[in-house]
Order: structure tokens, then sequence, then C-alpha cells
């Protein structure tokens, strides 16, 4: 029989079967191990956190679900537009938390402008930026980050980033997703709600996320899935058709920025099926003919998928002891001696 050629159908799931094994797990896990009545999650218009919440909802019902809308200054004005049209799509409870001033108690403002102006001196008030990545293709699968800015009258130039400039911005927008976690947990701890993260796959084997930011969360229901499988569970479920349209965004940066641009080589198709590839050791030309590279360029991209892995076992670790608890203690602790 002849083998089926490597495509896209490779990627696709029976979004029933799916989103019932999904919810037996969201359900187990809140009442065996971390004992909590519902769902907390902080929503963001796009397409992630979307399908988690609509997902809480359909598993456990919209009385178990919060959901917090988070803006602050520098959001696109989409982000709140489309996070209004999920809560009310879904009739979830929701709270809406500005952390604009959250943000200047801690300096963001400052300390971001400050970390530009190391570079581009004349950046200032009116002023735009964002960060973006070379292209792996054609930087042998290593990673160089630029900082885009735009003067008042939209003239934008490029500059590269000594890696103690590109470490002070990174750490100062961090702020942001901090923050917003905080925010999920005061939540979370007044309902006796867990906090739901919304990682898919390919950001949480790339480490796309904050740590003990977005990365922080009691349970990721999507994180076993490709973005292109979230989109499929987004159609299942009724998620609304203007942020399903909605191209990936950071929304981290005054400037416009699609996750492409910062961190991921390709459009999130093509980068779903390289990793898949590199997942499943298919040959690389079968991956080059399905997302329209080379061979050579597609070992590249892995290249560059294998360099983000060696650095993302620190954001996935727990906090390290120097010694832990016996098994049978720590399920004690957990009030259950039942494994998760």
């Amino acid at each position: 029989m002849k083998q089926k050629t490597f495509s896209s159908d490779r990627l696709l799931l029976d979004p029933e079967q799916e989103v019932e094994q999904i919810g037996d797990f969201m359900r187990k896990v809140l009442i065996k191990d971390l004992r909590r009545r519902g769902i907390v999650l902080g929503v963001s218009g796009g397409i992630d956190s979307a399908v988690t919440a609509a997902l809480a909802v359909r598993c456990l019902g919209k009385e178990r679900v919060h959901c917090i809308l988070m803006p602050e200054r520098e959001s696109s004005p989409d982000t709140l537009t489309l996070s209004r049209l999920l809560v009310d799509h879904l009739g979830v409870d929701h709270s809406l938390e500005d952390i604009t001033e959250t943000l200047h108690a801690v300096g963001f403002y400052r300390r971001y402008q400050e970390a530009v102006r190391r570079v581009v001196p004349e950046y200032g008030t009116g002023w735009g930026s964002k960060l973006v990545t070379t292209d792996p293709i054609e930087g042998g699968g290593f990673t160089f980050f630029s900082l885009v800015v735009a003067d008042p009258a939209g003239v934008q130039k490029t500059v590269r980033l000594p890696i103690e400039v590109y470490l002070d911005i990174v750490a100062t927008t961090n702020f942001k997703q901090r923050c917003r976690k905080q925010m999920e947990y005061y939540y979370a701890d007044r309902l006796n709600f867990a906090v739901a993260g919304t990682p898919n796959l390919l950001e949480y084997d790339q480490g796309f996320f904050v740590k003990n930011g977005d990365g922080a969360a009691d349970l990721k229901p999507i994180a076993h899935l490709y973005k292109s499988q979230v989109y499929q569970l987004a159609d299942y479920l009724g998620v609304p058709e203007q942020i399903r349209l909605r191209p990936p965004t950071t929304d981290t940066f005054s400037l416009a920025q699609g996750q492409d641009e910062f961190f991921f080589a390709l459009p999130y198709q093509k980068m779903d099926l390289c990793l898949y590839g590199l997942n499943h050791q298919i040959d690389p030309a079968e991956v080059g003919v399905a997302v329209g590279l080379q061979a050579d360029q597609v070992r590249k991209v892995w290249a560059n998928l294998e360099q983000k892995r060696s650095t993302v076992r620190y954001l996935h670790l727990s906090p390290l002891v120097l010694r832990r608890l016996p098994e049978t203690q720590r399920e004690e602790a957990r009030g259950t001696l039942h494994a998760p």
C-alpha cells in the first residue's frame, strides 16, 4: 500500500473526541488535584485564549468560568473589541482590568523608553517600536534581534540590537505578562478557581511565554495541540469568525507585530508542519514539499527549533530544592494519594 504524502492532513483532529478528552482532563484535575471550583483565564482577543475559554465553558459550564480583559495603553484597539466579543458570545462572567496604572507604578514605560534610547537616543513621546527577529532560513538557524522604531510622522528605521539591550527590552516588556498573571491569580484566589494557561504546543515546546507571566498556570488545556489544531477546535466550538480571522499577534509592543516577526521563523501553518516533521523524523525533503521549502531550508528551520529548545528547560522548571519530599508525602500534601 502506497504511503500517503506528508501534508497538513497529518494535523487533522476529530474535534468531538478531542473536546471530550480535554473536558475529562479539566474536570479531573480540578476535582482531584487542584480542588478548585472553576477556571479563571485572561483573554486577549486571540485564538488560543478564545479556544481555551470556549473549551472551559463547554466542559465545565459558563458559571464555572471567569474571564479577565487586561488591556493597557499600548494594546491594539482590536484586543479589547475582540475580547468583549468573546465574553459576550460565551455569556461568561468577566472583569475589565486596565493595567496601565500598574505598569506606570513599576516604571515599565520609563524603563522601556530608557532601554530603547540606548540605541535610538531620540526615541520619545509619539514614537512606536517593536522587536523583530532574523529569518533563520537565511541565518543558518541562528537568531538575531533588531528593533524597529517609527517616529511620530511614521518614518521607520531598523537597528540591530546588542545582546545587553535586547535583554533589557525583553526584561522590561515581561512586566506586562507578569502584571496580568498577578491579576488572574487575584481573581482565582477570590473565587476559589484555578488559573488556566493558554499556550499551544508550538509555544509550549519553543518557550514562547514568560516565566511566572503567561507561562504560569495551574493547568494548560491546549498545550498538546499544534496551532493549526487550535483553529480546528475554534471552528468546531463556534468561536466568532472575527477572532478566527485575526492574524496571530504578540500584542506586546506599540507597533503592530506578528508572531512570525518576533519569534517564529514562518507562519504558524508552516511552523506546525516543520515541528511535526522534526518530532516524527519525517524526511526533510517531504516536509519541504508540504511547506514550500527546499530540504536544506527545512534543516535550517529545524536548527532554529532545536536552538530554542536548548533554552526552554529553564522556563519549564519548577523551583529547585536541595531535598524533595518523598512521593507519599508529596501526595499527602496535595490531599490525595492518586497520581495526577
